[in-house]
């Protein structure tokens, strides 16, 4: 049962979103999610949800895209009501390359996802939820990756560029709406399990980098959704402007 109000999770049809998708479901949210072209595992987290009596809806929408951002808070807002939550997962890390090797359009392309889709969808968010415009206000999770920290040379220092922007927005917009009812964090994950790894190409960089890891492991999608949960939780309620590293100590 719908109890804590209506949540967004961009990117949730896979990996980190779709876990985060099905814990917030199970835990009193309404959740509408988009999904960039996999219909197929979209239909498996809209299943998943739906079995278990959880008002949902999956909307195709490419968050490069401003029209497409448009359409998919009032997608979420007509068919689940008010906007409580945000969780900007969705994501691209640009491919696997150094500097000297990047390849222009590609990174064209994952600033527009990463950093202009995570800005405007922080705004269509806080047009419905500030105080300010009559909203009764909610939180805002951003996913962010330690790689912001680490720089993550000879893999795509680009991508980590990337989310050193959405640290840096995550702050600003904290502070900007900290008195308008709104709380803004971030979650940083680690080395992560997930379709990311062999999808850019390296099927072998959790063996590769596991060691590398103070806990001598890679995380599970689920133990960041757990973060995610919290810091949209009421237990969190003093806490904005923070990014959460769940890393394993890394």
């Amino acid at each position: 049962m719908d109890t804590r109000g209506a949540a967004i999770v961009t990117g949730g049809s896979r990996g980190i979103g779709a876990a985060i998708a099905k814990l917030l479901g199970a835990n009193g949210y309404s959740v509408a999610f988009n999904y960039a072209s996999d219909e197929a595992a979209a239909r498996g987290v809209l299943d998943h949800l739906t079995r278990a009596g959880i008002r949902t809806v999956a909307i195709q929408a490419d968050v490069s895209r401003e029209a497409d951002i448009l359409r998919l808070f009032e997608i979420a807002q007509r068919e689940l009501g008010p906007l409580r939550a945000l969780v900007n997962n969705a994501a691209i890390t640009g491919g696997k390359a150094r500097v000297d090797e990047i390849d222009g359009a590609k990174v064209t392309e994952m600033l527009a996802v990463n950093v202009t889709g995570t800005m405007l969808c922080g705004r269509e968010a806080v047009r419905r939820m500030s105080t300010r415009r009559g909203g009764s206000g909610g939180a805002i999770v951003n996913i962010s990756s330690l790689a912001a920290r680490t720089g993550s040379a000879d893999e795509w220092v680009h991508y980590a560029a990337s989310k050193g922007a959405v640290n840096t927005f995550t702050i600003g917009l904290a502070r900007e709406v900290a008195n308008e009812g709104i709380r803004v964090n971030a979650v940083a994950p680690g080395l992560v399990d997930t379709r990311l790894h062999a999808a850019n190409g390296e099927p072998g960089r959790l063996v590769r980098l596991g060691p590398t890891i103070p806990m001598k492991r890679a995380g599970t999608a689920d133990e960041i959704a757990q973060g995610v949960l919290w810091l949209l939780s009421d237990a969190a309620s003093y806490v904005t402007g923070t990014i959460l590293e769940i890393g394993g100590g890394r």
